[in-house]
């Protein structure tokens, strides 16, 4: 590796920029996969604001009643209904996968790969358990007869937002997940301890970073999607 190849272009200005991005350098002063990272997590974001935002001006307008959430997504415990029990439990779930990530990152800086490696697979099963736990509300609410087209609840446009929000996190999880453990297989397998510039776990944090920003998504939409 040269000495430009870590310290990015000489050049100033633009010619600077388009040099380092034409030679694939550190054109943020930043590693290039986090910057990569942050500008798919920024468009990620106006993603999600705008299906936020949809959601809660389709709700503001319509004028058939908004199915009460505490019903909607209550579970029977004892012949009793009891209001958001799952969406608490998913919430700690996913909470609690934040935790452990960050606690894999700080392994990983460590150089402690076997334990880095097993906080990351126990983040990506706390991922699974989440939509897995998705999976089962989703397949009460289709018994329920709620569909995208159709709410026998309420407002029609229940399904639509529910299904579509709660869908695109969804797979955001799912893809967390697999990301996670493809992450964890090659840092158990030590692919990142010989690195041009020696041992190197960034993409321990740029997968937390992942991870963090899936988390932070789901406590807009749980404040506002089942706490509204």
């Amino acid at each position: 590796m040269t000495a430009s190849s870590t310290t990015g272009s000489s050049a100033p200005g633009w010619r600077g920029l388009v040099e380092d991005w034409a030679a694939d350098q550190q054109a943020f002063q930043v590693p290039w996969g986090k910057a990569m990272m942050w500008i798919f997590l920024l468009s990620d974001t106006f993603v999600f604001s705008c299906f936020l935002t949809g959601y809660m001006a389709v709700r503001n307008s319509t004028t058939v009643p908004w199915p009460n959430p505490s019903e909607v997504f209550s579970l029977q415990i004892a012949g009793q209904p009891v209001p958001l029990l799952l969406i608490a439990i998913m919430t700690f779930v996913l909470i609690s996968s934040s935790g452990t990530m960050a606690m894999a990152v700080n392994c990983a800086y460590r150089r402690q790969r076997g334990a880095a490696a097993a906080l990351m697979l126990a983040t990506a099963l706390l991922g699974a358990t989440f939509v897995g736990m998705q999976a089962f509300e989703w397949t009460k609410l289709i018994h329920e007869g709620v569909r995208p087209w159709a709410n026998p609840m309420g407002a029609a446009q229940f399904g639509a937002c529910f299904f579509m929000i709660t869908g695109f996190h969804g797979l955001h999880v799912s893809a967390g997940v697999i990301y996670l453990a493809v992450v964890a297989r090659r840092v158990q397998q030590g692919r990142y301890e010989h690195g041009p510039g020696g041992p190197n776990y960034q993409i321990v944090e740029i997968a937390g970073l992942y991870w963090h920003f899936v988390d932070l998504v789901w406590v807009f939409i749980f404040a506002l999607f089942y706490l509204w």
